[in-house]
């Protein structure tokens, strides 16, 4: 007979069983993400104190900022957990819990980008009425819808999962709970949802993808009729840098998601996978501060008025001579 019942608990198999890998690979990983944490909170942080930063440009980074923290804190610290305690054991609440929101954040930054994409469109071909187009309510709307469509795609896919059957074991042959390892783990016939949830992925991914191509080429054609050659390279170096992120974003997913069959997805490297999650809130602070001449500016202004970091800090005997004042 088999037995149905649901594991109470999965265990992650990793990356590696080599003890000295797993010691580089804890040390690389601890490294960058405590970079790309505190990289992504400078930009937080200065877009919300620099007067020169209140635009809806910035406002979207700052939302897509938080999304890539939320993104690798999904599936970071847990994995960092396993390789210092050898604890590899998760509970299947906490896996389910995993593995929706590593799927819903990363859903929500596509929607993002192509929001991204729309608002550089507005800014390059309609400067004058930006201001009006791209005001603070649409950028709030455009921000919640994407979030929003993030969970309505992701959720009936989610919910259908919850209601398979488990009895292949309890060993997930990855370092994150990942729908398509985790699928292989059922004796339910998984055909239906994955073709389902295959077809939610290609669809999101065309239709953002279709969106921020509309954008570009509209941006390229306004570009290409600008009258001299420095207001077209600052046009272009804009651009750039979303150009960088979005090729990345789209690269990666494509690479390892979009794939009809839950076992050709468990053939990949999932060294590449874990770099898919890291190196992008690694990348994401440098790409859009030190490619973009305004957020470097903003940076070394409040370096130099506040220190590193842009808050400022008041030490304890000028307190003191100030109360005493």
């Amino acid at each position: 007979m088999i037995n149905n019942t649901r594991p109470t608990f999965y265990i992650l198999l990793g990356l590696t069983d080599d003890a000295n890998w797993q010691i580089v690979l804890f040390l690389f990983l601890f490294i960058t993400y405590i970079f790309s944490i505190l990289g992504n909170l400078i930009i937080i942080t200065l877009t919300l104190l620099d007067s020169h930063l209140k635009t809806p440009m910035y406002f979207f980074l700052r939302n897509f900022s938080l999304l890539e923290i939320a993104m690798t804190s999904t599936c970071i610290p847990r994995f960092l957990f396993s390789l210092a305690t050898k604890d590899n054991t998760i509970t299947y609440n906490t896996c389910a819990t995993q593995l929706f929101l590593y799927i819903v954040f990363g859903a929500a930054e596509f929607f993002l980008l192509a929001a991204m994409s729309f608002d550089l469109y507005v800014a390059i071909c309609k400067p004058l009425p930006y201001a009006t187009i791209m005001s603070s309510k649409v950028c709030s709307r455009l921000v919640f819808s994407s979030c929003l469509s993030a969970l309505l795609e992701v959720f009936p896919g989610f919910n259908m999962g919850l209601q398979l059957d488990f009895c292949a074991g309890s060993v997930i042959d990855h370092f994150v709970c990942d729908y398509g390892p985790v699928l292989q783990l059922s004796c339910t016939d998984t055909k239906h949802i994955e073709l389902f949830c295959f077809t939610l992925a290609l669809v999101t991914i065309l239709v953002t993808l279709m969106l921020v191509f509309i954008s570009y080429i509209r941006i390229i054609g306004t570009i290409l009729k600008f009258s001299t050659a420095q207001k077209r390279k600052r046009a272009f170096s804009t651009c750039s840098s979303h150009m960088i992120v979005l090729v990345i974003a789209y690269g990666s997913c494509i690479y390892v998601y979009v794939k009809p069959n839950a076992q050709e997805r468990m053939d990949l490297n999932k060294g590449v996978a874990v770099l898919t999650v890291q190196l992008p809130p690694l990348l994401n602070p440098f790409i859009y501060t030190l490619r973009n001449k305004q957020g470097k500016q903003a940076f070394i202004d409040n370096k130099k008025k506040n220190g590193f970091f842009p808050i400022k800090y008041i030490p304890l005997s000028a307190k003191k001579n100030n109360e005493n004042s």
